[in-house]
């Protein structure tokens, strides 16, 4: 890797493999660069094989820096955490991955002063805060400078340009009642907001500089109907009551703008106190991850036994479940209720990324293709302001601020994918290589806190002309990181493909999605009782000011009964895949990403099995049906269709399992007849052959 620099390494290492029988290893060289640790040892494998799903970046046993989670020695048979300078090194050396591998170094044949260095190196390098130039990106994009990737051109919008909202507001319809402002160019009203982005026509200049950004009703898309949803940051808590005047009565206008009755009617979503918590988001994933971080075959099926209690005490699938309900509520009030909708949040950088792009992959069709979900993440995530350099804890410097709230976002979106395969363009493999790519520092696009921050690190808001601004790449450039054969896995072959008369969906405004059609008429217009604010201007201003609001306020007089109804009625009707798009979030409908938790853990493997078998059969059906209209087009001399190329990668049906593409079929560990402690339990039991059946009154049950 150009700009790679070797820190430390250390030869006659085995990397373990665990199974029933005991372990076995690899001996190998572990060696540790400032970008990537890494096992290199002799794993000479048959060709039938070799995975046939490579990452030219990251290899099979490579794990970059920012991917490790935990370090783990084991010392005299008992594991323990590792931390700081070591006065004793272990025998064995455990890493926990952020995308769930487990690697296992035995060190017990390597040279003391070598296991000194290596273990000390990588806990240096992988624990230490660091400082953001000197992250591996700066150093791979220096050592790039001369020698730029010319990849295929992507067609993501990245929206750093005025041309790229304008566009966005064209193609939502949004551009009559909301504008494109570069009040923000070069970043002289705040380091938060990007360069350019969308408000308000009514919207002046100077109202956009008053208090830095915040206060501004941002848009961030706009439905067929005309309605709206837009975002904004509240003000900080203020004691200083001259100082709560002034943002009180500028509320007061930004307001008026927004929130016309009977015309425009606005309901606020306030997410910081009524939502979810990045506490709880980060506690829940704690829980969560431990499920899969699996040491050996025999804690497996240990916690195989309460398997479910301990993911339902994790409560990570309750947390999703809760943002796809808010994102349907909001839905709700955008088509049911002709509402435009304000999210606030403290920085709107956070959950109104997840709630407000969950709400776009739903209602617009554009956003389930992959250069428009592409587009979504650069628009409401990049240059939303989303702190990717602190939530996914790239220095090192603040664990507290450590919060996976885009693979929230992910984790909901497979939801989405699951249920409705066939209106997405993209697979569960695309969604699962791009929270590995959150790792991997050769992409700029998740690591910086802002547009602002990359601008300015990366020489592009430089005073000195000499300069030249370094060239970063982005991680929408597939080919970095996959051959054109293996991104055939990113693409869904049973993407149903929108036709051309639907294009005019939008151009009616009057237009209601035909699930609508049946909901009474009485909750299209919103009441002024309606929400969470009787007096809507008094409570919008509370709670941008950081004032409590009263219970009674939040607590509506009319219940949940209308979303039921719209969730109920949207339930009920055949599923348009190029219309509105709700999942379903009952309990057992709320899944585990199983491919991106399960894929490294073998006991786990479905053999011949799991999502790729009946993609195979559904392939081998297409290409029949293919093969058919090949021979009638023959007759008619018309174009044949492409082929199948996906076919190809899963010819072998009995090689594969749930695993696939990330692994082939692994080592088989035998599932024990009964759970591992009620083995123990019957350990000085007589035989189960020679027991008598044991009666049970079942009278009293």
């Amino acid at each position: 890797m150009e700009g790679e620099q070797l820190l430390c390494e250390a030869s006659t290492v085995l990397k373990c493999i665990q199974d029933d029988s005991g372990q076995h290893g690899i001996c190998g060289k572990l060696v540790c660069t400032d970008f990537k640790i890494a096992f290199l040892g002799d794993e000479s494998t048959l060709d039938d094989n070799e995975p046939q799903f490579k990452n030219k970046v990251i290899g099979e046993n490579d794990i970059t820096l920012h991917c490790v989670d935990q370090i783990y020695g084991v010392f005299d048979e008992k594991k323990k955490p590792l931390f700081g300078q070591l006065k004793k090194y272990p025998e064995k050396l455990i890493i926990h991955c952020k995308d769930l591998r487990v690697f296992h170094f035995c060190l017990r044949y390597t040279k003391e002063e070598e296991v000194k260095r290596i273990v000390s190196g990588i806990i240096h390098h992988t624990q230490a805060p660091k400082l953001l130039k000197r992250l591996f990106l700066f150093s791979y994009a220096s050592a790039k400078q001369n020698n730029p990737a010319t990849g295929p051109p992507h067609q993501t919008v990245m929206f750093d340009t005025i041309k790229d909202w304008r566009w966005e507001l064209e193609r939502t319809k949004g551009n009559i009642k909301y504008k494109a402002v570069s009040a923000n160019e070069g970043y002289k009203v705040c380091e938060k907001l990007p360069a350019y982005f969308v408000v308000p026509v009514s919207l002046s200049e100077e109202d956009i500089s008053c208090f830095q950004g915040r206060g501004i009703p941002i848009w961030c898309w706009s439905c067929h109907n005309g309605c709206a949803l837009l975002k904004m940051s509240a003000f900080p808590k203020e004691q200083d009551d001259s100082n709560l005047q002034i943002q009180k009565a500028f509320l007061d206008g930004i307001y008026k703008t927004i929130h016309k009755p009977p015309y425009e009617n606005l309901k606020t979503e306030e997410l910081s106190n009524t939502f979810i918590s990045l506490q709880e988001i980060q506690t829940s994933y704690s829980k969560f991850k431990q499920l899969f971080l699996i040491d050996n075959s025999s804690e497996f099926w240990d916690t195989d036994v309460k398997w479910f209690s301990l993911l339902e005490s994790s409560n990570w699938l309750d947390i999703i479940r809760r943002c796809l309900k808010k994102a349907i509520e909001v839905i709700e009030c955008l088509e049911v209720q002709n509402t435009n909708v304000l999210l606030i949040e403290e920085n709107a950088s956070d959950l109104c990324c997840i709630i407000s792009s969950l709400v776009q992959v739903m209602m617009d069709p554009y956003c389930r293709t992959r250069f428009g979900f592409q587009s979504l993440i650069q628009k409401e995530w990049i240059m939303g302001g989303h702190c990717f350099l602190d939530r996914c804890n790239h220095l090192r410097q603040n664990d507290k601020e450590e919060v996976p709230v885009f693979l929230l976002f992910l984790d909901c979106v497979w939801q989405l994918v699951q249920q409705h395969p066939p209106a997405f363009e993209f697979t569960e493999t695309y969604l699962t290589v791009l929270s590995d790519s959150l790792y991997i520092p050769i992409f700029s696009t998740f690591f910086f806190n802002s547009p602002y921050q990359k601008d300015t690190n990366v020489g592009k808001e430089s005073q000195d002309s000499q300069s030249k601004p370094l060239s970063l790449l982005t991680v929408w450039d597939w080919s970095v990181q996959f051959e054109p054969k293996a991104q055939i896995l990113l693409n869904n072959p049973l993407y149903v493909e929108k036709s051309k008369p639907d294009r005019n969906q939008r151009r009616a405004p009057h237009f209601k999605h035909q699930r609508q059609l049946s909901l009474p008429l009485t909750q299209t217009k919103s009441s002024p009782k309606r929400g969470f604010f009787r007096e809507e201007t008094d409570h919008l201003i509370k709670n941008l000011l950081g004032k409590r609001i009263s219970k009674l306020i939040n607590s509506s007089d009319e219940p949940h009964d209308s979303f039921r109804e719209f969730y109920d009625s949207w339930h009920s009707k055949t599923v348009d895949y190029h219309g509105l798009l709700l999942p379903h979030i009952e309990g057992p409908e709320i899944k585990v990403w199983a491919q991106r938790c399960l894929r490294w853990i073998p006991e786990a493997q479905i053999l011949g099995g799991g999502p790729v078998a009946t993609m195979n059969k559904v392939l081998e059906m297409m290409e029949e049906v293919q093969s058919l209209q090949k021979k009638i087009d023959e007759k008619h001399n018309s174009l044949m269709a492409p082929p199948l190329d996906a076919l190809s990668l899963l010819r072998k049906p009995a090689r594969l399992s749930s695993l696939f593409p990330f692994a082939l079929l692994q080592r088989h560990s035998s599932k024990p007849v009964l759970p591992t402690n009620s083995w123990k339990a019957l350990g000085d039991e007589e035989d189960l052959a020679k027991q008598e059946d044991e009666f049970v009154d079942l009278g009293d049950v």
